[in-house]
């Protein structure tokens, strides 16, 4: 069992996108997949179609020890896909986490027992690098970094992979580097090409060979409440998104280090 954390300190980069539709993915391949939301917006919860999320126990429950882990999973209408969805409580959690001891193990011991449940977990964190980012790299095995090829792409990446040596360094030995994958990328823009060379450049193999497109369905689906390879399967940028699941499972099979 793997679990993945989709991180990104930046804004609008395509990280709940691209962690609902790579659950999504995997779970097509009957994969059994457990998808936390983590930001307190909850936008990977309503992108699944649960905009009942505030009346239901979720992630922070999960969390804070308020309920029992079975009870803050729910059931999606995706077959080997469930959902830990989230509430605008969470944006609390960072200031009840700071108080508690071992606030950083929270979430990982919450998630001890899935380990014998699921094959995957995927979580969405918030775009901050605060205590619920914290509390997931400490609880997951790999990072999965979404990079978006527009103008300033780069500009803090490096502060998020010093943020992944030091919750190594001090909590979490094992954790690894899954990789980086480009996302709202334009083949048209000379712009994309030169972030994705960049990125390409200074990250050498740890930049995923699949590469996002910018795409209107891409941006359409979570107002629908479907991921994308749901909403529209044929699609480019769900085509896109099955590959990325497909070279993960196959880095997994091949246990890549960073």
């Amino acid at each position: 069992m793997t679990i993945i954390a989709v991180a990104n300190q930046k804004g609008g980069v395509g990280k709940t996108t691209t962690a609902v539709n790579l659950a999504t993915s995997l779970a097509s391949v009957e994969q059994k997949v457990l998808l936390i939301d983590l930001d307190p917006q909850g936008n990977a919860s309503t992108g699944m179609g649960h905009f009942d999320r505030q009346t239901k126990s979720g992630s922070y429950d999960i969390l804070i020890g308020r309920t029992s882990f079975e009870k803050g999973i729910g059931r999606t209408k995706i077959p080997n896909l469930y959902i830990s969805t989230a509430s605008s409580d969470l944006a609390g959690a960072e200031i009840e986490l700071v108080s508690l001891k071992g606030r950083e193990y929270k979430l990982r011991d919450a998630l001890a027992q899935a380990r014998l449940e699921y094959q995957y977990i995927i979580i969405d964190c918030p775009p901050a690098l605060g205590l619920l980012t914290v509390n997931a790299l400490v609880a997951a095995d790999e990072v999965l970094v979404p990079l978006q090829c527009e103008f300033y792409a780069l500009d803090g990446l490096a502060r998020l992979v010093e943020t992944i040596k030091r919750v190594r360094n001090t909590f979490n030995p094992t954790l690894k580097l899954s990789g980086i994958v480009l996302t709202m990328f334009d083949k048209r823009s000379a712009l994309s090409a030169q972030v994705a060379e960049d990125a390409r450049y200074h990250f050498k193999d740890k930049v995923f060979k699949t590469v996002i497109p910018r795409s209107v369905r891409v941006s359409e689906a979570p107002s629908h409440g479907k991921p994308v390879v749901i909403y529209d399967v044929q699609n480019t940028g769900s085509i896109a998104y099955m590959h990325l699941a497909s070279e993960i499972l196959l880095k997994q099979a091949g246990g890549s280090q960073w």
